[in-house]
């Protein structure tokens, strides 16, 4: 199989929750941990930091690889989902793993992950995992992909934790409740291990809390830090995830990494350079501005829409598209009424009917028309638009990578 076959091989396997949703959702270590074994424990290889939380969790994984990476670091960085190529996944010093190494994985390996029935997402965690104990990282930065404690990532020892912060959303895996959600994700807090959590929640805090205490795990909290470091990354609601890297930085110093303080500063300042990041406030044109942001829950949406009110416009333009077992009743009141809307359907089997979109959007005030796609959405609101108007791209990260 060539590249884009075996990519192919590998979304067909078992259903990919990205893709499929709550079908693909496995609650079980055990095929990780077989994989683990097949492959000689290469998690156990290299030093890792362990990131988890409802939002903010990409874009701090990315600002820590970018720290270190300063530092002189030689870093693995596992994050999901992809936008455009699978290959943004796995990346070290911030340059995608080459094709041949996910051909060569999957055609050495396929008897075994075919006869233990591996799902896409337990096979890719396997697959980052392996590149990252060959290349001999000095350190990998492991974006936990749903959840945590039963997260297929979740096999690692790492030098910290962290979870950025806790919001109501994949509740049919995680529980209907913040303190639910909390449990699920402080499942990555390990025994003796410090554990640093963005951002304080009166609901959560006491879960992490008791949790910690039982595990004899050091908890740190990084909303207390005080920043004088920017970042490239766009909106304001970064400076939490900025907190974050810079508490989680100085537990890896305690841990005997060398990192200065210019290189912390430099770090922040060249995410987008070091590891690639895309769909973080992303402007993608000016006249008329063009952003595009992968924040698709309410707790995501409220800090993007504090956001675009400090934006200067004439008219504002909405492409939007979500996936269907999205929580619209939660977060379509997020969205502005004085906005014109093209709802589309992300073109993956999850995505919901524009006309369906639309239909609840209206009950809600937002008006606009319902589009064949997300292209012909985009294109739309482009002519549409004058030089001095706004179109904000957004509702799910596949809506963002289908206008990338």
């Amino acid at each position: 199989m060539n590249y884009q076959e075996t990519v192919d091989w590998m979304f067909s396997q078992l259903p990919m929750y990205q893709r499929q949703g709550k079908t693909a959702f496995k609650k079980d270590l055990t095929n990780t941990l077989a994989l683990s074994a097949h492959l000689n424990a290469p998690e156990k290889k290299f030093k890792t930091i362990h990131v988890a939380g409802t939002n903010g969790k990409g874009s701090t994984s990315h600002m820590l690889a970018s720290i270190l990476q300063e530092a002189g670091y030689k870093v693995g960085l596992y994050t999901s989902p992809h936008l455009k190529d699978f290959r943004e996944r796995i990346k070290i010093n911030g340059t995608p793993i080459e094709e041949n190494t996910v051909t060569e994985f999957i055609q050495y390996n396929q008897s075994f992950l075919e006869q233990q029935k591996l799902s896409f997402f337990e096979m890719t965690v396997g697959l980052a995992f392996d590149c990252f104990a060959k290349a001999a990282v000095d350190i990998a930065v492991i974006e936990v992909g749903l959840g945590g404690r039963l997260d297929s990532t979740n096999i690692i020892t790492p030098q910290v934790s962290v979870i950025t912060n806790i919001g109501l959303d994949h509740t049919q895996f995680l529980g209907e409740t913040l303190p639910e959600i909390a449990f699920e994700k402080a499942g990555i807090i390990k025994s003796g291990i410090p554990v640093v959590i963005g951002e304080y929640q009166n609901e959560t805090f006491p879960v992490f809390q008791e949790i910690a205490l039982l595990k004899n795990a050091p908890l740190l909290l990084a909303d207390n830090e005080n920043v004088i470091f920017e970042t490239d990354l766009k909106g304001s609601y970064q400076l939490k995830n900025v907190k974050t890297a810079i508490k989680t930085i100085a537990v890896l110093k305690e841990n005997g990494f060398v990192i200065s303080e210019e290189q912390l500063k430099s770090g922040l300042l060249n995410v987008v350079k070091n590891t690639g990041l895309l769909g973080r406030w992303q402007i993608l044109q000016q006249q008329p501005k063009v952003i595009c942001d992968t924040g698709h829950n309410k707790e995501g949406l409220t800090y993007i829409f504090q956001q675009l009110q400090k934006e200067t416009y004439a008219k504002l333009h909405i492409v939007l598209g979500v996936v269907n077992d999205k929580d619209l009743k939660s977060v379509l009141p997020l969205f502005p009424k004085n906005a014109t809307y093209y709802f589309c359907k992300p073109n993956i089997p999850r995505g919901l009917e524009a006309n369906e979109l639309k239909l609840q959007a209206e009950k809600f005030g937002l008006v606009g028309n319902s589009h064949t796609s997300v292209e012909t959405a985009y294109k739309t609101a482009l002519n549409n638009s004058d030089i001095k108007d706004l179109i904000f791209v957004g509702g799910s990260t596949f809506v963002v990578a289908e206008v990338i």
